[in-house]
């Protein structure tokens, strides 16, 4: 036996189950008064903070709520869903929070498939949860949130109101890491645009190592102030309501993401760090001047999708904002790449910085590894920056599979990788770059023509909101591209002009062939909804 296995076994004092919820603990005792939430006029220190957790986590366990139940909650970005967040895994329950756009169909389908135990409801969406109760099989018990600080439509559709609920909750409530790191912390359902929605699982190590991560990613300082511009239900927030416990930080709560509510907390709390997709952006850059507040320092703001224009990182530099893309999907906790900025690149000249910054970036510290595969031989494609494959993942923050579907587990990890879905290519400095979602790519007249790089030159047009780009059916060439164009308010173009603008800046081939102006179909998070763009485009 080698001397290094002699005596040198696991124990109770070298090794325990990693977890998100330390971070919390590790807080309390550290800053016990210093802020860890705001909302409104609320102000909750990270004593309060870590109390409410386990008055939460002590009258769920008193109910019989325990290992592997899931506890269901539709709520905003206010304090009761961060709560959630530690209070629900500290009994080793599971936390399955629901986009609160969905349709009542699509919502009970999830409580159905989830066999949801308890349910937590803003106020705000009582109306479609009462009819998602009406449909789906189990009874879960129901508790309302009525927010103090807001006032909402809707009605009281449970059985006691949140508040009420863990008032009698003991504060003192002996909670325990998980004995498996391995166990359940979460579930998130995909956007399920074909079929039912599958059921991504997160473990107690992947939310714990993404912690981590995203405070290197995101360069956050001790005492970061977080405002939540991002739905906490998508993918849990990208994990920043367990990251923001890592530095001491500060949640500041924003209930509906509009541009003056926006400036107004960056401006009172001192911001320092925001996420969001696209549409975020493009909120804060085309909100009114008088909606605008001057920023107290310069702010950090993430963001996701498709790689912002050039023109859009200008605006938002010249704004205060400095932004950094990320990449991930549900499965890979949200963000697993970076666009990390290699200070070597600072020389560079205008065209060659967009042409860095338009690439997804490098695997995220707590990612193993990220590479470009050729689907059919599950060999790494050549790093020339233009050899097609798809991309795949390896690591601890890829899930644990989808809930009760073996299959679809089973094709996503085949050969040992997460199967992305998402085409690209490797750069020879490692770098990877999207060009498309399989499905997305246009094949016309036998030529391949990816839709990001569309839509990447009509970003350019300074009269351009938003763009998608898809395949549209044609006798001839099989597919030709058709652009869906979303204007600026104050925009005067005409199909022509976007199609002119194309031919300066791509081979002709490449160019769409029809131009529609309307405002797009998006997800709650902001991200364009290409099928139904598709569908809108195979039926003439």
């Amino acid at each position: 036996m080698d001397a290094f296995d002699v005596n040198l076994e696991k124990n109770r004092a070298n090794f325990q189950s990693l977890s998100p919820l330390s971070f919390l603990e590790r807080c309390a005792r550290a800053y016990p008064g210093h802020p860890a939430v705001i909302h409104g006029k609320q102000s909750l220190s990270y004593a309060d903070f870590y109390n409410r957790c386990r008055k939460l986590a002590s009258v769920l366990s008193r109910m019989g709520i325990g290992e592997k139940d899931t506890v269901s909650v539709m709520l905003s970005n206010t304090p009761p869903m961060l709560e959630c967040h530690y209070g629900v895994p500290m009994i080793g329950a599971v936390l399955h929070s629901i986009n609160t756009r969905l349709d009542a169909a699509n919502i009970a389908f999830q409580l159905d498939h989830a066999e949801t135990k308890v349910v937590i409801v803003d106020r705000e969406f009582s109306k479609t949860m009462k009819e998602v109760l009406a449909q789906c099989n189990v009874e879960p018990y129901v508790i309302d949130y009525d927010d103090p600080e807001f006032d909402v439509e809707g009605e009281r559709i449970g059985s006691i109101e949140y508040e009420e609920f863990i008032k009698p909750g003991d504060e003192t409530f002996s909670w325990q890491l998980p004995q498996d790191e391995w166990n359940s912390i979460s579930l998130n359902y995909t956007s399920g645009t074909t079929g039912n929605p599958k059921g991504v699982v997160y473990h107690h190590r992947g939310a714990y190592l993404m912690g981590y991560s995203n405070m290197v990613a995101g360069e956050m300082p001790k005492h970061a102030t977080y405002l939540w511009t991002l739905p906490m239900f998508h993918c849990n927030g990208w994990c920043f309501p367990w990251t923001v416990s890592v530095v001491g930080g500060t949640h500041v709560c924003l209930r509906w993401v509009r541009a003056q509510a926006i400036f107004d907390a960056i401006a009172e709390h001192n911001v320092t760090h925001m996420c969001g997709a696209p549409i975020v952006m493009a909120t804060l850059i085309n909100a009114p001047e008088n909606e605008k507040r001057p920023l107290p320092s310069r702010v950090k703001f993430i963001t996701a999708a498709a790689p912002p224009p050039e023109s859009v990182l200008a605006q938002m530099a010249d704004a205060g904002f400095d932004v950094t893309h990320v990449y991930g999907l549900t499965e890979t906790y949200g963000p697993a790449v970076v666009n990390e900025w290699n200070r070597d690149w600072d020389g560079l000249s205008a065209d060659d910085k967009a042409q860095k910054q338009a690439r997804q970036g490098i695997r995220y510290a707590a990612l193993e590894d990220l590479t470009v595969l050729d689907p059919e031989t599950m060999s790494v494609v050549p790093a020339d920056g233009e050899t097609l494959g798809e991309v795949m993942f390896r690591g601890n923050i890829v899930m644990k599979g989808y809930l009760k579907n073996e299959q679809e587990t089973s094709n996503s990890f085949s050969g040992g990788w997460f199967h992305s879905g998402d085409l690209g290519v490797i750069h020879p400095d490692g770098y990877i770059q999207l060009k498309d979602r399989s499905k997305d790519i246009i094949i016309s007249g036998g030529e391949n023509i990816s839709s990001i790089e569309v839509e990447d030159t009509i970003y350019k047009h300074p009269q351009v909101m938003a763009v998608a780009v898809v395949a549209k059916p044609d006798d001839k060439w099989g597919e030709v591209p058709i652009a869906y164009v979303e204007l600026k308010s104050d925009a005067s173009l005409q199909a022509e002009d976007i199609i002119e603008f194309c031919r300066e800046n791509l081979a002709r081939y490449k160019c769409p062939r029809y131009v529609e102006f309307t405002e797009l179909p998006k997800t709650s998070t902001g991200k364009i909804q290409k099928y139904i763009l598709r569908d809108k485009a195979k039926s003439g």
